[in-house]
């Protein structure tokens, strides 16, 4: 039951124009900024430190520069069309008629959302480590923000860390998103709530400052020893935001 409801997910997903629309953007994007990001040989950890690209930091680098697309527009486009679309077009009703068990259906859709994210993660993944081999200078060893410098396996390492802290917060934003998509009356206030609560949770505190900067905020707490990030901060707030749309989802009247 669970394997089938979420094939389907998928296929609704992938059918819907807005999707390949967003993946072309994106992968447009990406070109985009890898052409302008071999000729300039110049990127930035943070807005205070720049650093040169080099064969072992360009996939983390090359993230920084697609993070905000990602955060601002990949995900709220995505979430607000699957939470939000599918209930104002009356879709998520002719599935809800069938005897699904609503919560297994949130954590479908919630699991696709994270799924596409994790995809696009990969591809600026091989494509920042792979050209950045082919292409990039060659060097034996590369420094991080903090002065962390490693070699080959370390940067690699690194790259992956990178990548997984950053898709974590992705995740926060996919279920934040989710929970203003169901509260919210149509896709574009949706995907407006989303960035709004994004951007003004900077305002709300310093700490949740990673949402609107991801990358540079990643390189920071991999910057600092010990770095307790994920257990303090990133994991409590993505089950409490998972509670809030566990029960949002459950009193939501979807068909009526």
């Amino acid at each position: 039951m669970m394997t089938g409801l979420f094939i389907s997910e998928l296929e609704r997903t992938f059918k819907r124009k807005k999707t390949a629309a967003v993946l072309a953007v994106y992968a447009g994007l990406l070109a985009f900024i890898w052409f302008f990001f071999q000729r300039g040989g110049i990127s930035f950890f943070d807005a205070a430190h720049d650093v040169k690209i080099d064969s072992l930091n360009s996939a983390p680098l090359l993230l920084r520069d697609l993070s905000f697309a990602i955060t601002f527009i990949v995900i709220p486009m995505f979430v607000a069309d699957s939470f939000n679309g599918e209930y104002t077009s009356g879709a998520l009703r002719m599935v809800l008629i069938r005897p699904h068990h609503r919560v297994k259906l949130f954590f479908v859709k919630w699991a696709v959302q994270c799924l596409l994210v994790f995809i696009i993660l990969c591809i600026t993944w091989v494509v920042g480590t792979c050209l950045g081999r082919m292409v990039m200078p060659h060097v034996n060893e590369t420094t991080f923000l903090g002065g962390q410098t490693v070699g080959t396996v370390g940067a690699l390492l690194y790259s992956l860390k990178f990548y997984g802290i950053c898709f974590c917060i992705f995740i926060a934003v996919i279920s934040i998103g989710s929970i203003l998509s169901v509260l919210m009356p149509n896709s574009i206030l949706s995907y407006v709530a989303t960035i709004g609560a994004l951007i003004g949770s900077v305002y709300v505190s310093d700490k949740l400052s990673f949402f609107f900067s991801v990358t540079d905020s990643v390189f920071r707490e991999l910057s600092r020893p010990n770095s307790e990030f994920l257990v303090n901060l990133l994991f409590p707030i993505l089950l409490i935001s998972l509670i809030i749309n566990l029960f949002v989802w459950k009193k939501k009247e979807w068909v009526g």
